[in-house]
């Protein structure tokens, strides 16, 4: 006698795929935004962090030099000596060129400043001055 095998197919049928298409659609359409806001948080913290940083750093080069880098030298003073200092005892920052700002653009750096000693800020991911969230401006004096 022969013997007959017996096979069921197993799987998912269309429509079920496409509930949970469906369902993985409309739950990246609530988590996607919430994450992209956290996502602009975080790179304002970011810049934050980097000016203070930064500030520290013209404080250990003013410690150094009595007086902190001219607008004219900027920050590049902290990786190279610029002309006029005589007791530069960098580079100041471990790497050899300045960090750029979370949207990549160069810290704006005054000296001295409008607000103190120095001003240093960023304009934001605008790059204009003002805005909101993302956009807004991030400064060392406040």
């Amino acid at each position: 006698m022969k013997q007959i095998k017996n096979y069921s197919q197993t799987g998912f049928t269309l429509l079920e795929l496409l509930v949970v298409l469906g369902i993985i659609a409309m739950l990246a359409g609530i988590v996607g935004p919430q994450v992209m806001k956290h996502m602009g948080e975080s790179k304002t913290k970011a810049a934050r962090v980097q000016i203070e940083d930064l500030a520290a750093t013209l404080d250990m080069y003013k410690l150094d030099l009595g007086t902190y880098p001219t607008t004219e030298e900027g920050l590049k003073a902290l990786i190279e000596s610029p002309d006029s200092a005589k007791r530069w005892n960098g580079p100041y920052l471990r790497k050899s060129k300045i960090p750029l700002d979370p949207w990549q653009q160069e810290y704006r750096y005054v000296s001295p400043g409008e607000h103190g000693k120095f001003d240093l800020f960023t304009l934001g991911a605008d790059t204009k001055e003002g805005g909101e969230g993302e956009d807004q401006d991030i400064v060392s004096w406040q």
